[in-house]
């Protein structure tokens, strides 16, 4: 999380390892492509520990956009990004935040797959993207 948090264009693993003082390029990428985990306990922690801090006010969901140079990440599109306000090359990801008038905490969220992902079976094999995972509309 520290190499996604600090300054940095680049979210690459490459760049990550390189700004990180104890930086694995290596270790890093395993735990990225290969490791597998539930995420269902992390964001259930996430949301135990949050919620009572934030005492939020509302519940908001929306479209987080993450631009991106290349094409290689999964869900990678020419499509809406909101983070720059026009159509761009991005993964977005759709997000459940606790929000109050002084903080906010993501505390659920999946990652969009656009149909051209969903639709190429051979980017979704070479990516690990798993076959019950497809295209669904944002609001769903």
């Amino acid at each position: 999380l520290r190499g996604l948090m600090m300054d940095g264009r680049r979210k690459s693993v490459q760049a990550m390892a390189a700004r990180l003082p104890d930086g694995n390029e290596q270790n890093l990428q395993q735990f990225v492509n290969q490791s597998t985990w539930d995420p269902v306990p992390v964001r259930r922690r996430i949301a135990q520990r949050m919620v009572p801090r934030i005492g939020p006010d509302a519940w908001a969901v929306d479209d987080v956009s993450f631009p991106k140079d290349g094409r290689m990440s999964v869900g990678v599109a020419h499509q809406y990004c909101g983070a720059l306000g026009k159509q761009a090359n991005c993964q977005v990801a759709v997000s459940v935040h606790a929000v109050s008038d002084t903080a906010s905490c993501p505390l659920n969220w999946r990652l969009f797959l656009p149909r051209e992902w969903a639709d190429d079976t051979v980017r979704r094999r070479r990516t690990g993207v798993p076959e019950d995972i497809g295209h669904r509309q944002k609001w769903r």
